[in-house]
Order: C-alpha cells, then sequence, then structure tokens
C-alpha cells in the first residue's frame, strides 16, 4: 500500500503543470515564512576571508554633501559583487530614477574616467544633473515607445539599475526592453522589491525557472567527455545567472553565447544500478 506522501505525490503529477507550479511556489513560500527561529549554531572552523574595503560603500559614507543618495545599506556589497569586474573600461551604465542625482556620480566614481553614465526620470527637473559624461532621459519607463527611442539613440550598455517607479508593470516593461540591450558580461539590477509577493519578483522567479530548460537531449553511452548534453535555448544562451537578495534581483548576462550544457563523466568505478 503506498503511503500518504507517495499518494498525494502521484496526485500532484497528475495535476496540470501551472496548478503544479502553483502549488511549489505557495509550498516554499508559506514553509520558510512562517518557520520557527533559525537554531543558534556555531560558526564553522574555516578561516574567513576578510572582505577588501568596498569603494562604493566608501564613497557613500565620505558623502555628507551634494546632490543626494539614498540607499539600503546592504546594496553596496551586492553592487560591488556584481559590477566590480566591470570597473575601468569603456562602460555604459544607465541608472533608471535619478532623484537628486548623487548616485549617478557614485557611478562615474567607481567605474572610472572611460565611464558612460545614462539617467532616466520621468522628472524633467533631473536635466540639470547632465554633464559631459552623464547624459540625462526624460521619459516614462513604462513607455514601450520610450525605450524604443533610447535604444535608437544609445548602443548596448553594460549596466542597467532600475530604481524607478518601483511598479511591477514599469519594472517588467523596463526588464523585457532592456535585457536583449545589454552586451556579453553586463548585469541588470532591480533594487527596492518590497514585500513578500512582490508582483516584480515573482514575474522574475518565472523568469529564472526557464534556466532549467532542457531541450535537445543526447545521451552518448560511448563518450564520456560528452555523456550528457543538452542544448540550450536562447534565454540560456543569452543569461548566465538570476540572483535574489533582500530587496534585489540581479540578472548577468553570459560572456559569450552558450550553445550546449555538458556533463561528463570521469573515473572507473560505477555502481551497477545506473550506466
Amino acid at each position: 500500500m503506498l503511503g500518504d506522501a507517495t499518494t498525494r505525490a502521484r496526485r500532484l503529477s497528475r495535476a496540470p503543470a501551472v496548478l503544479r507550479q502553483l502549488r511549489s511556489f505557495w509550498r516554499g513560500l508559506s514553509n520558510w515564512r512562517f518557520r520557527s527561529p533559525w537554531p543558534e549554531l556555531a560558526p564553522s572552523g574555516h578561516a574567513q576571508n576578510l572582505p577588501s574595503p568596498n569603494p562604493l560603500r566608501t564613497y557613500f559614507d565620505s558623502h555628507n554633501e551634494g546632490p543626494g543618495i539614498w540607499k539600503w545599506n546592504h546594496y553596496f556589497d551586492i553592487y560591488h559583487k556584481h559590477f566590480s569586474h566591470l570597473r575601468g573600461g569603456d562602460v555604459r551604465v544607465l541608472e533608471i530614477g535619478i532623484y537628486s542625482g548623487g548616485s549617478l556620480g557614485m557611478w562615474k566614481d567607481y567605474f572610472g574616467p572611460r565611464c558612460q553614465v545614462y539617467g532616466v526620470d520621468i522628472e524633467p527637473a533631473c536635466k540639470a544633473y547632465e554633464s559631459d559624461s552623464i547624459k540625462v532621459f526624460i521619459g516614462d519607463q513604462a513607455d514601450r515607445n520610450f525605450w524604443k527611442g533610447f535604444k535608437q539613440e544609445v548602443d548596448a550598455v553594460d549596466i542597467v539599475i532600475d530604481d524607478g517607479g518601483h511598479l511591477a508593470e514599469q519594472q517588467i516593461v523596463t526588464f523585457e526592453e532592456l535585457l536583449p540591450h545589454i552586451r556579453p558580461r553586463g548585469v541588470y539590477l532591480c533594487e527596492d522589491l518590497h514585500g513578500t509577493l512582490n508582483l516584480f519578483a515573482s514575474y522574475m522567479c518565472g523568469f529564472a525557472l526557464n534556466l532549467n530548460a532542457c531541450d535537445r537531449q543526447e545521451n552518448n553511452v560511448n563518450d564520456d567527455e560528452r555523456r550528457l548534453v543538452f542544448g540550450t535555448t536562447p534565454l540560456q544562451s543569452a543569461v548566465r545567472s538570476v540572483h535574489f537578495y533582500p530587496y534585489v534581483t540581479v540578472v548577468e548576462r553570459t560572456a559569450a553565447p552558450v550553445s550546449e550544457l555538458v556533463s561528463p563523466k570521469h573515473g572507473t568505478q560505477w555502481q551497477p544500478f545506473l550506466k
């Protein structure tokens, strides 16, 4: 006789795919959202590498006058982790949501003199923050026609930081319009995703599931270096990873198009039940 868990699993497997997705989504949300506090565990005995000073954090801490910068403290480590590989080059950075203009200067300082910064805001007064290396566009980030004009004027960018209107539809339109406009090794970062059921975060959970697609499978029993091969989808070819942090989602582009994902087998001793 089947156990209760096995019976439930089989019933679930026969349910429509969308319902299975929703059930798993709710299971992950509710199981962890309401779980009791984590037990206090002793830290591991491994040596911890102390992080080098974060130049973005240093800039922010010393910025006590001039155009305002307003960021959550934990953002600076996220920025530095995902942006540092592009410092010092011919980098094009786009920030959506200028507000008081201070972060435009922060990006310029961080990426270096060869960096070109673009800002987008719906408030015309933000044009005041333009300079030789900072260009400001005034428009609605939820307007696809605005982005069409932007992309005609600005070549592909390396980094997009969405700190704009914070409404899900604005963020979704911006992401859909700009992700294909990011160069290889580039980064898309959307911040201030507040709320457990944030709609843009839910959208990005759905987007991230596409990284697990298994298309065009090859099972090469006579070639251990190409024992299992999946051909990539267009998304897998272009997107390296998706990262979720408190209030922030980051998408990284691949360095070059990826045509396949390969799983080699190395070794000589294998259990007989799986070849």
